[in-house]
């Protein structure tokens, strides 16, 4: 038997097929990685100071799929994953959000923010237009690894975070070989970019002082930051624990609701709007749970953000994706190298547009990194980036991260639809 004909065997004749099984594993392998990333030992601080951890998040369950130990298609853990846990997920981390907090940060920041999500709306489809000019296979493929679905895919990381990034898989229907290829452009692209804003942030005051910006704002913000945090910051309670569960699980139940009953509506009388995802049982759950998200925003709910809100979304949000790494195979990575250049082209049109706005209204250096990295690297890079100019401004990082996730899904969704009239 070849070695191709005996790999298809073993995918078709996995080791393990019970899915709590599985799901065992998945957990083993996620509460590893938390616990290597965190270690005070040498080697993992160097390990992962250069492989950032979510994608050890990915990588370690599709090396179960690839070598045969599972089988990712069957397994019902990514379909439990998405329609269960993504929506929950998607409301624990946008009902932090404080939009008035955001717009007292000054009209800067927020310019810097939209500009920073307007050049990944536009940097997408006018990347692939570049790259088509030497490679015309990438345009006029309309399948489920057409190279424009996986973009979707980046376009939501790159614009909100994970959880956007799952829903625009789903919307746009984005195979998984395509999706494997654009996870490893999304995360090494991401933390290029990165890399480049710590060393820029190195050189603030200097930057700052060449631009003329007014960085009076950033001291205001400082203490405002941490008098919020002072203010609301607790330790969980298990009555608070199971409030987060009943909001986060009971909105995704009427999500359900909410997209059983609108689908079919639409599917009925309205079949021009197929391609507009408004067919999708999926896109109207995400839709539902994104904006009940920002309703609870201006209410008391908000203040259970203090008891960990985000931190019970964000432990959903890697289960899941653990649940879609298991449905890769890494060795698509070696197909990524045309990838990898419509991702640094992207990135180059958003870095651009960033510098040259911030250049023109004259804002701080700050205002320019966070909002750029609360667009592509979302919160669990965002205050990596704020806190290099200050430990307080972390939290700052945070807020306009979930102001990602809150727009993410919306935009990325209209980037989805740019990257098909044009593919």
């Amino acid at each position: 038997m070849s070695a191709a004909n005996l790999t298809e065997a073993v995918h078709h004749a996995p080791m393990i097929t019970n899915d709590a099984t599985i799901m065992g594993f998945l957990a083993i392998m996620l509460g590893l990685v938390f616990y290597t990333a965190h270690s005070t030992n040498s080697f993992w601080k160097k390990f992962y100071s250069v492989v950032p951890a979510v994608l050890v998040c990915y990588f370690l369950p599709s090396l179960l799929n690839t070598f045969g130990v599972v089988n990712g298609e069957e397994s019902k853990l990514y379909y439990v994953a998405s329609r269960y846990l993504l929506p929950a997920c998607l409301v624990l981390l946008t009902l932090s959000v404080d939009l008035k907090a955001i717009m007292g940060l000054g009209s800067k920041a927020i310019i810097l923010f939209f500009t920073g999500t307007i050049g990944i709306v536009i940097g997408g489809p006018i990347a692939i237009l570049v790259v088509s000019a030497i490679s015309p296979e990438l345009l006029g493929v309309q399948g489920p690894e057409a190279v424009w679905r996986g973009m979707t895919t980046v376009a939501g990381s790159w614009i909100g975070g994970s959880a956007n990034q799952a829903a625009m898989k789903e919307i746009y229907e984005a195979g998984d070989q395509i999706f494997s290829a654009m996870v490893t452009v999304d995360v090494i692209v991401a933390n290029l970019w990165m890399a480049v804003l710590l060393i820029m942030a190195s050189k603030a005051k200097t930057i700052d002082a060449k631009t003329g910006a007014d960085v009076s704002a950033i001291d205001a913000l400082k203490e405002k930051v941490e008098n919020f945090h002072q203010q609301h910051s607790r330790i969980a309670t298990l009555p608070d624990l199971m409030i987060i569960l009943a909001i986060g699980l009971g909105v995704t139940g009427f999500a359900h609701l909410f997209a059983d009953t609108v689908t079919p509506y639409f599917v009925e009388n309205h079949p021009d709007l197929k391609n507009f995802s408004f067919h999708s049982k999926f896109f109207w759950m995400i839709i539902f749970a994104t904006t009940v998200g920002i309703i609870l925003s201006f209410t008391r709910v908000r203040e259970l953000e203090g008891a960990g809100a985000s931190k019970v979304g964000s432990a959903f949000l890697y289960v899941l994706i653990a649940t879609i790494g298991m449905k890769m195979d890494v060795t698509m990575i070696a197909d990524a190298p045309i990838y990898f250049v419509i991702g640094i082209i992207w990135m180059l049109i958003h870095a651009s547009l960033m510098l040259v706005v911030a250049k023109l209204i004259k804002a701080p250096l700050f205002y320019m990194a966070v909002g750029s990295q609360a667009n592509v690297g979302g919160a669990a890079s965002a205050p990596v980036v704020a806190s290099t100019f200050h430990p307080s401004l972390a939290p700052v990082g945070v807020l306009l991260a979930v102001l990602g996730y809150t727009v993410g899904t919306y935009m990325a969704w209209l980037c989805g639809q740019i990257l098909q009239a044009i593919s």
